[in-house]
């Protein structure tokens, strides 16, 4: 399983021959839109947690590009089909064997429209399992107690969480998520951005390693590997 990661909350997760997008949020974002080509970018599935902007805007190029089937909460997945685009409509609770790996939709606290304002249904996370290896995409959220039933179903290797503040969880809160579902790596997103989420990544990084845990703050580009 190898994560490479585009800005905000954009990530590209290739587990076998399979390529996956999060969230492509990539021609809008000043740090991204000079270092990633999002007309070379590979994708099989598209994964959108929630329909805000800075999830959703490179969705329908790469889909168009690809033909991606797009997986996101039934109003998104309603939305993308009604354009034209393959879908797989999801809801919270609700997992799906893909031929990659199990996903399952899980709760997240945000909000959740489009950039004209229309519905885009209840924001959510997902839970990867694939390849022997497991990982948890937050998305956009608060902290949330929901987080700990996660590990009664799965040991994740790894976990994505936005720690920026202002519009989603700060640095202490994903410190206590990472509590709640057992996991100590962590890749961080929903940072840096624009000037709300602009953060201090020594000091994110000193705080989580001082609870005996790893923050990644992946370069725009970088990959790892699990």
């Amino acid at each position: 399983m190898i994560i490479t990661f585009y800005g905000q909350n954009s990530f590209s997760i290739k587990i076998g021959d399979i390529n996956i997008i999060i969230d492509p949020f990539i021609t809008g974002n000043k740090l991204s839109k000079d270092k990633v080509d999002i007309n070379k970018l590979n994708a099989d599935y598209i994964l959108l947690t929630h329909a805000h902007q800075d999830h959703i805007l490179d969705a329908e190029a790469i889909a168009n590009n690809t033909g991606a089937v797009i997986v996101s909460n039934f109003e998104i997945a309603t939305h993308y089909e009604n354009k034209g685009f393959e879908v797989h409509p999801m809801n919270h609770g609700g997992s799906w064997d893909f031929e990659f790996g199990k996903v399952k939709y899980v709760n997240a606290i945000h909000t959740s429209s489009f950039p004209d304002g229309s519905y885009g249904g209840q924001p959510g996370g997902f839970v990867i399992e694939g390849e022997h290896k497991n990982i948890y995409i937050a998305g956009d959220t608060a902290l949330t107690m929901d987080m700990k039933l996660i590990p009664l179903s799965t040991k994740l290797d790894l976990a994505i969480l936005p720690i920026g503040d202002n519009f989603t969880m700060g640095v202490e809160d994903a410190i206590i998520a990472s509590d709640f579902i057992e996991c100590d790596k962590i890749i961080g997103c929903h940072y840096d951005t624009f000037g709300y989420i602009e953060i201090d990544h020594d000091e994110a990084k000193r705080k989580f390693y001082e609870k005996g845990k790893d923050l990644m703050l992946l370069e725009i580009g970088e990959s790892i590997e699990l």
